[in-house]
């Protein structure tokens, strides 16, 4: 499959992308003509009421779906075009994902959980526990690698799987809702590292249903009807 050329910086291009699902007789446009470019180490939070398409639209960028109609470039490769296995291999080498639940592993400690990626990609074991060992100190978990999920707290478990998502080295980071089964305190030390992340040159994806959550972003994109209706930079986080 030849490589898609975008324009320098650009990481992420939709072009009229629509997700249509049929419902026995009817059809329902959770995507309807969306236009969007994302460039290399931009902070962006999706928000919009409940069947806006946020959730789609997280879907499509993270290659978990893709478009009914338009094109999705992702780094020059063509996603609209790709097969299962195609997508697999995107999501694999170059996206992070973060989920409110947290989806750990019980039995497994906080460094195995973060170690599970680089099982798949095949990476030696030496070499895996020192990646995890390196993700786990970037979200201030040095002192927990060895508890299992049950002996941490919320805050912690959205550290791991924070460590998790960020021990491939991915070009994006996608979170779904990451402090949605946080308290505010947990869910603003979550967001700090959120944060600092962004500033060591990461490319973040966060939707959200809190405007306090989406203002630590630089961009904003309001979804209504699966259309954008707004798209606007974040004074607060700006200035």
């Amino acid at each position: 499959m030849s490589a898609v050329e975008t324009k320098n910086g650009e990481m992420i291009v939709f072009k009229a992308v629509k997700k249509i699902y049929n419902l026995g007789a009817e059809d329902v446009h959770a995507l309807d003509g969306v236009d969007l470019n994302i460039e290399r180490n931009e902070y962006i939070s999706i928000m919009g009421p409940s069947g806006s398409g946020k959730s789609t639209l997280m879907n499509v960028i993270g290659c978990l779906d893709t478009p009914t109609e338009g094109t999705y470039v992702f780094e020059g490769e063509p996603v609209h075009k790709m097969d299962d296995n195609q997508l697999a291999s995107i999501r694999n080498r170059k996206i992070g994902f973060v989920f409110q639940t947290f989806n750990l592993l019980s039995k497994l400690t906080a460094l195995r959980n973060v170690e599970l990626p680089l099982i798949y990609a095949n990476v030696p074991r030496d070499e895996r526990i020192e990646l995890a060992e390196v993700a786990l100190n970037k979200v201030g978990l040095a002192d927990r690698m060895k508890h299992k999920p049950n002996e941490l707290s919320g805050g912690q478990r959205q550290r791991v799987a924070i460590a998790r998502a960020l021990v491939t080295d991915p070009s994006i980071i996608l979170a779904d809702e990451p402090t949605g089964n946080l308290d505010s305190k947990s869910g603003e030390e979550i967001m700090k590292i959120f944060d600092g992340l962004h500033d060591a040159g990461n490319t973040i994806i966060l939707v959200t249903h809190e405007r306090y959550i989406a203002e630590h972003a630089n961009r904003t994109i309001h979804l209504l009807d699966g259309k954008i209706r707004v798209d606007e930079k974040n004074n607060i986080k700006n200035n």
